[in-house]
């Protein structure tokens, strides 16, 4: 009979087992992506440490049984399944691995209909109390397992035995240990359903299961039962999910937590944009071109203050001045070109707004000074805006930043036939959580024809 029951507790575990995993696999296409979410969601210092049980299922006395009568149905699947145990409990865990819980069950053990057994009854209401070790959690498996738990729990009981026929009319008090095994599956937050496989041992027993005879005091019997049920399982508590599946963070790791997170801070702040060795939280000019000199706050040194980086007016001065070598002129003439083509000058603009930063106004005059030393030049000035807002919003402001850019070039001396705006709506190039990186893509750019 025992060997029948563990094989009806392997092949239900085995089947809560593949009925959680089919219902993870719907809810995942990305193992780690359901990890994400599912830290968002359960992670806590806190959890539910209490919660209630009740359950209904099937008890059956093993041993001893009078001749002629045992509680099994002979030629039947298991034995024969009758519901004749109702179970209610509190469980109280420490931490989430172990606990303790109290149960109270009451046994009503009867002959089965078309057994063989001569009739019996006997009244058996039982308390226990037990340890509880959440499997999952001591072997570090919770990720894993999703919804399914495994809970062990062991402890004494003390019970009362009551026959309901026969000769017998007395009640027999008895104690001894018990045992058992809760496999399980979280279906709300804080709800649970769970089987429950026990056994129970008691110590000092007169009764046979049967009721009908009753040993002497100085003959203690051994008497064990098995109880198989199912039931539900509700956590207690402020907390947002089972304690049996919330994912704990103690106090340290918060504080590791909130460590790891200040140093992102500061790597965030060391950022260095345009690489001009000026970390951003001190740069004050975030778009100066890679190569350029930059004095301690980031701006390119400009010391004759006529809008051109030093670096660069000298580059322009050597490119684009006459001499013998036309070879050589057409080459750097070439090379400049693909500088300003490739975006190495832009103008930059701040979140919504339509006129360019004040770092800005060197690259807009690197442009009109190129466009003065080059007459037969024409420039597309080609606008662009973050990934924030909708798509009508951000064409227009990415066309309307680069009209206010050609106006500047008007202003300054350049016919506007040789100036061409594009509004090319969002850059969505960056990632646009970041608002490093969207400063990047809220820009004009320049191409030379």
């Amino acid at each position: 009979m025992k060997n029948r029951l563990l094989l009806l507790l392997t092949i239900l575990c085995f089947s809560l087992a593949i009925n959680a995993q089919k219902k993870n696999d719907k809810n995942k296409n990305n193992l780690e992506l359901q990890a994400a979410e599912q830290d968002k969601e359960l992670v806590g210092e806190s959890f539910n440490r209490w919660s209630i049980e009740a359950s209904f299922g099937q008890s059956k006395g093993a041993k001893p049984y009078t001749d002629g009568y045992y509680g099994n149905k002979p030629g039947t699947f298991f034995g024969g399944i009758a519901i004749n145990t109702f179970s209610l409990g509190a469980r109280y865990m420490f931490s989430p691995k172990f606990g303790i819980k109290a149960n109270v069950n009451i046994d009503n053990l009867q002959e089965q209909n078309g057994s063989g057994s001569l009739p019996f009854q006997m009244k058996h209401n039982q308390f226990t109390a037990e340890g509880v070790v959440n499997l999952v959690r001591l072997f570090d498996i919770q990720q894993q397992s999703g919804r399914f738990g495994l809970l062990f729990h062991f402890g004494f009981n003390v019970s009362s035995m009551t026959p309901g026929m026969g000769p017998q009319d007395k009640t027999e008090w008895n104690g001894g240990a018990v045992l058992g095994l809760s496999p399980q599956i979280r279906i709300f937050k804080n709800v649970s359903v769970f089987a429950d496989f026990t056994v129970n041992s008691n110590v000092r027993q007169h009764y046979n299961w049967d009721g009908i005879t009753f040993s002497e005091a100085k003959n203690n019997l051994t008497g064990s039962l098995v109880r198989t049920s199912i039931g539900l399982s509700v956590a207690l508590g402020k907390g947002k999910i089972h304690g049996d599946w919330a994912i704990i963070k103690d106090k340290n790791d918060a504080k590791l937590d909130s460590l790891n997170n200040k140093i992102g801070e500061i790597e965030g702040l060391m950022n260095d944009s345009d690489k001009d060795g000026v970390p951003d939280y001190l740069d004050v000019e975030n778009n100066s071109i890679a190569g350029v000199a930059v004095d301690t706050k980031g701006r390119m040194v400009d010391k004759n203050n006529n809008g051109v980086p030093d670096q660069l007016e000298k580059y322009v001065d050597n490119s684009i001045s006459t001499n013998n070598d036309n070879n050589k002129n057409a080459i750097n003439e070439s090379m400049l070109e693909q500088f300003i083509n490739e975006g190495y000058v832009a103008a930059y603009f701040d979140k919504n707004k339509r006129q360019p930063t004040n770092g800005s106004s060197d690259n807009i005059g690197f442009i009109l000074n190129y466009l003065r030393n080059n007459p037969t030049k024409s420039v597309d000035i080609i606008g662009y805006a973050d990934e924030l807002g909708n798509t009508d919003y951000n064409n227009k402001l990415s066309s309307d930043r680069a009209q206010n850019v050609k106006d500047i070039l008007v202003k300054s001396g350049i016919d506007a036939s040789r100036l061409n705006i594009v509004g090319n709506g969002v850059d969505n190039s960056v990632d646009k959580n970041s608002e490093y990186a969207r400063r990047l893509v809220r820009k004009v750019v320049f191409k030379i024809k």
